[in-house]
């Protein structure tokens, strides 16, 4: 990772043990579905129960609820999702209300309108605020840099890349020191190549309908243009390669049009009989193992990368755009490689050259790629520091 960054990462340390009363979070985010900034709300909710705190989780709602239930944090049903400043101002009443109900410590907002909401709440009361930012955010005009700046105004404020640190200091001039890069973590006892059972690969290759001697290039993520599934479509046709198969593994979320563009496409090239497209798949490490190659062709910057954490701890080979968090979780020519965004030339031949690995060669990245991923981004890791920066928010305040 790029040593210049401004960041003050917290190694070696380990959470006060001396702290005179548990504590109480409050984690604020739009909804509770899928995406990696509801899993490490799921994941920091089993980590605060687990230290013996409180979690209350305040969303709109969404499958996840009752995973949040059942590791023992106290949702809060309230429309913090909404844009609308009338109602981000009113949910800023009721989060005041709840942080005198519950105690609140550290109320910890995980997008821009829970924050400003979370921001306007903690005034005027002992209850500390953080925000963590997940990904750049396109501006468009003055008015959306303001509404872009609320996840700036945390008295520290977690990136969750080098990449979004940069991002922060130089779009919304945060001062270094209060900064403070946390890497996503994944769960490795999910995303383990032991763990994956052979019946499973063999039903999930049949729902995909790929024969049983092929090769699979993998481009999980959502339906949306920036993920790059156009791009890597037009990386097929200049593959002509007859005996490789490519998945879109997302659903569309509702971008029905986007859909009917990469189905035109497909059909153009005429890779109807080699090009997947398929929803939701809620065993993504079935799903890796199945996959020769994965692919995040992402033409704008990740956050963070989380598909190429994921595919490296199963061992896979990983092409990635050689743009944003990508540039931090892909070592190139150790655990895959990166290419230039929206490239489908570049693209290809990397898919080649990944394909053309010997057996050999094939195992000694995919036991780099491992360990790579278990050295730097595990959930525990992520936690860990989390409930490091919980700590130094507590501690600041019995300074004041």
């Amino acid at each position: 990772m790029a040593q210049s960054a401004p960041t003050q990462k917290q190694k070696g340390k380990r959470p006060r043990a001396d702290r005179q009363k548990s504590l109480t979070v409050m984690q604020v985010i739009p909804n509770l579905g899928a995406g990696g900034a509801e899993q490490t709300t799921v994941d920091m909710t089993a980590a605060l129960v687990a230290a013996g705190h409180r979690a209350i989780i305040v969303s709109n709602g969404g499958p996840r609820v009752a995973e949040i239930q059942r590791l023992g944090g106290v949702f809060v049903q309230m429309p913090v999702h909404s844009k609308n400043p009338i109602t981000m101002w009113m949910n800023a009443q009721r989060l005041r209300r709840l942080i005198k109900k519950y105690k609140i410590d550290i109320v910890h907002a995980r997008s821009r309108a829970p924050a400003w909401s979370s921001f306007w709440a903690c005034q005027g009361n002992t209850a500390k605020f953080l925000t963590t930012c997940h990904a750049p955010f396109n501006v468009h005009s003055d008015l959306k840099r303001k509404y872009n700046s609320s996840i700036s105004k945390g008295e520290l404020v977690i990136a969750n890349s080098e990449f979004v640190a940069h991002y922060l200091v130089n779009e919304y001039q945060v001062p270094i020191n209060k900064i403070r890069v946390i890497p996503r973590g994944i769960p490795m006892e999910k995303f383990d190549p032991n763990g994956v059972r052979a019946d499973r690969m063999l039903k999930m290759s049949q729902e995909w309908r790929i024969p049983e001697v092929s090769t699979v290039v993998l481009l999980p993520g959502r339906l949306t243009r920036w993920k790059g599934q156009l791009v890597m479509i037009e990386a097929m046709a200049k593959l002509k390669r007859k005996d490789v198969y490519c998945v879109l593994l997302g659903d569309d979320q509702g971008r029905v049009d986007y859909r009917i563009d990469l189905e035109d496409l497909i059909h153009a090239h005429e890779l109807e009989d080699r090009v997947r497209i398929i929803g939701h798949c809620d065993e993504m490490n079935v799903a890796y193992m199945l996959a020769d190659v994965v692919v995040s062709a992402s033409t704008e910057p990740e956050g963070f990368g989380r598909v190429a954490v994921e595919a490296q701890a199963m061992g896979r080979p990983v092409i990635a755009t050689d743009i944003g968090g990508s540039k931090e979780t892909v070592v190139p020519g150790q655990t895959g490689w990166l290419v230039p965004p929206n490239d489908p030339d570049m693209l290809a031949k990397g898919i080649e050259f990944a394909l053309s690995l010997t057996k050999d060669e094939r195992n000694n990245l995919a036991l780099s790629a491992m360990h790579h991923a278990r050295s730097h981004f595990t959930k525990e890791q992520m936690t860990h520091a989390t409930l490091l920066v919980y700590d130094e928010l507590m501690e600041r305040a019995q300074d004041v």
